[in-house]
């Protein structure tokens, strides 16, 4: 399964704290972890600092202490959890599935789990939110979707559509069609 994982795992940058102003990368790629930093400073001790850059095999770093304690400062105690996670070979499968595959995936959620699936992580907010799922959501629910129907959504956004009752529905659509026609009228 760790075969279908993409070479960079993982991609983070961000800025040190104040009062540092120096600008921090890390990498997780299948192998290895890369840190990378570049010095930004007016003092002129610090201007001819080139960037650096440290790697380490991630058996190494998941023993490096010192190294869990600037990266937990730089990018937070959540980002060193889950790159020692990836190091030690905990991996998410389930977000890094390609979209269509979790699109496809969450057509046969109901409607409540899909709710409670988008809580779940921005990658899941989302894919939940997607026209592309909406759209799959109302043509399974309708018996037939008009053209007229699909340009509505389209405007409204899917899920806008789906949760959208009837009657707002043929109302809506009874303007669209005075306005087309009006448009229409002014055309000719």
């Amino acid at each position: 399964m760790a075969t279908l994982l993409p070479e960079i795992l993982y991609e983070c940058s961000g800025q040190a704290p104040a009062p540092s102003k120096d600008f921090y990368q890390i990498l997780v790629s299948r192998s290895e972890v890369i840190i990378r930093w570049w010095k930004i400073s007016l003092r002129s001790e610090f201007r001819e600092a080139r960037p650096g850059e440290l790697r380490e095999s991630h058996e190494d770093f998941v023993d490096d202490s010192t190294l869990h304690a600037q990266i937990g400062i730089i990018f937070g105690e959540k980002t060193l959890s889950y790159v020692i996670n990836l190091c030690l070979g905990q991996y998410d499968f389930l977000e890094r599935l390609p979209e269509s595959l979790m699109l496809y995936i969450l057509t046969f959620l109901d409607l409540e789990d899909i709710a409670q699936l988008s809580q779940v992580s921005h990658t899941f907010q989302k894919v939940c939110d997607s026209d592309k799922l909406w759209e799959h959501i109302v043509e399974r629910s309708c018996d037939r979707v008009t053209p007229e129907m699909r340009f509505l959504a389209e405007d409204l956004g899917w899920k806008q559509f789906f949760f959208t009752n009837k009657l707002q529905l043929q109302l809506q659509l009874r303007r669209r069609r005075n306005r087309q026609e009006s448009q229409d009228m002014f055309l000719d």
